[in-house]
C-alpha cells in the first residue's frame, strides 16, 4: 500500500496537483509532495489499544478539521483514503461535515466482519476505488452502489523493469513467488507442490522472495526436501531480476476471515518481466487482465491442482512462450501514469456527483 500511495502521488504531482500525504507508519515523501502532521489526542490515544488504524482514522481527521479551520486556511479539494471502513468510520463524518468528498482506496478483499459498521462508514464515502473484481463485489455486498466503484488494479514501474543488458536466459526449472511470508499468502501450499512435481523433475528450484510471520512455519516445509530456497526480503531490483530469470512465476494466496488478495502486483509485474504467471482463483488478476491466455488459474487451497497446472506450464514451452509475449503486451496498459489518469478522471465523476446521499446518475468515466 505504501509503495502504491507513494508512486500514485508522484504521478499527481507531476501533473502540477498539490498533495499532502498523512501517515502513522512509513516514511516516503515524494519531491513536490508535503507530510500532513498528525497529533495523538485524546480519542487516538484511548483507540491505539485496540486499533492502530482507528486511532490514524481519527488523528487525520482532526488534522483535516485543523487544516481547514479559520479564515485563509487552504482549500481542500478531496481526500483519498487508502484503507477500507475502519479508517472510514471516523474520516468519513468529518469530510462529509466539511463537504470534502472523500475517495476510498480498498487494497484487498475486505474482513468477514464488522459488516454493520463497514454499511455506516461506507455511506459518507463519495467514491471508492477496487483493487480486483473480489474487493469490488465486497464493497457492493455491504451496500455500496456498483456505480461508485472503479474497479482496476496498482500501476506499474514499467520503465525501472528494463534490463540495461537485455533479458537474461531463463533458468530451466526455476519457479519464483513473491509476497511477505503472511498466512493470506498461502505460500505453504506452494511448497508442497514443489516437492510433489520435484519428485519427478529433480533439477527444480523453488525462490520465494519476502519476509514475515511465517518464516519459520515455511522454512520447516522446505526443509523435507531439496530445492526450496527462503530467500528473505529483496531489493526491487533485486527480485526484477530473480523473476526475469524464472520459467515460472506462482502466488497461492487464499481468502482468509480477516482479510484477501487483491490484484497482485507481484504478478502483474511478473507478466511485465515477461515471465509465466500462476495463480490461485482467489489471487486473479481480473478485471485488469480479462485475457485467460494470459495466465493460468488452480483452484485455491488446492494442492493436487497447484501441481496440475503448474506442472503443465513447465512442460509447455510454447505455451511460456504465448503467456510471455501476451502478458507483455497486457501490463503495457498498467503503467503509473496510464493508472495516476484513471484515478484523476475518477476524481473528477466524484467531485461533480457531491456528497454520497446525492449521487443520482452513473458515475462512470
Amino acid at each position: 500500500m505504501e509503495r502504491h500511495v507513494e508512486c500514485l502521488t508522484r504521478e499527481q504531482v507531476a501533473h502540477g496537483h498539490q498533495v499532502s500525504m498523512a501517515f502513522r507508519h512509513g516514511s516516503v515523501v515524494p519531491r513536490g509532495a508535503t507530510r500532513l502532521p498528525l497529533r495523538a489526542a485524546t480519542l487516538s490515544r484511548a483507540l491505539a489499544p485496540a486499533s492502530d488504524r482507528l486511532a490514524f482514522g481519527a488523528e487525520v481527521a482532526a488534522a483535516v478539521r485543523r487544516l481547514c479551520d479559520g479564515p485563509g486556511s487552504p482549500a481542500v479539494d478531496l481526500v483519498h483514503l487508502h484503507g477500507d471502513h475502519l479508517e472510514a468510520s471516523l474520516l468519513g463524518p468529518v469530510c462529509r461535515r466539511l463537504g470534502i468528498p472523500l475517495f476510498l482506496t480498498v487494497h484487498g478483499a475486505l474482513t468477514q466482519r464488522h459488516r454493520r459498521l463497514a454499511r455506516h462508514a461506507f455511506k459518507h464515502v463519495a467514491a471508492f476505488i477496487a483493487l480486483g473484481s473480489a474487493t469490488a463485489a465486497d464493497l457492493v455486498a455491504r451496500g455500496v452502489d456498483e456505480r461508485r466503484v472503479l474497479t482496476m488494479s496498482s500501476g506499474l514501474e514499467l520503465s525501472a523493469m528494463l534490463s540495461p543488458t537485455g533479458p537474461p536466459p531463463r533458468e530451466p526449472g526455476l519457479i519464483v513467488s513473491v509476497g511477505a511470508l503472511d498466512p493470506v499468502k498461502n505460500h505453504g501450499l506452494l511448497i508442497e507442490a514443489f516437492h510433489e512435481l520435484a519428485r519427478s523433475r529433480p533439477t527444480l528450484r523453488f525462490v520465494i522472495a519476502g519476509d514475515g510471520p511465517e518464516r519459520d512455519r515455511l522454512a520447516r516445509l522446505a526443509a523435507a526436501g531439496p530445492g526450496v530456497e527462503l530467500a528473505g526480503p529483496l531489493s526491487r531490483a533485486d527480485v526484477y531480476r530473480l523473476v526475469r530469470r524464472a520459467e515460472v512465476f506462482a502466488l497461492a494466496s487464499r481468502r482468509l476471515t480477516g482479510k484477501g488478495e487483491g490484484v497482485p502486483t507481484a504478478a502483474l509485474e511478473a507478466l511485465a518481466l515477461g515471465t509465466p504467471v500462476v495463480v490461485s482463483s482467489e489471487a486473479s488478476l481480473e478485471p485488469v487482465v480479462t485475457d485467460r491466455e494470459v495466465y493460468r488459474i488452480f483452484r485455491s487451497g488446492s494442492t493436487a491442482d497447484a501441481v496440475r497446472v503448474l506442472g503443465g506450464v513447465l512442460d509447455d514451452e510454447t505455451a511460456r512462450n504465448k503467456m510471455s509475449a501476451l502478458g507483455v503486451r497486457a501490463a503495457s496498459a498498467l503503467d503509473w501514469a496510464l493508472v495516476a489518469e484513471r484515478v484523476e478522471n475518477w476524481y473528477r465523476v466524484g467531485r461533480d456527483s457531491g456528497v454520497p446521499s446525492d449521487l443520482q446518475r452513473n458515475p462512470n468515466p
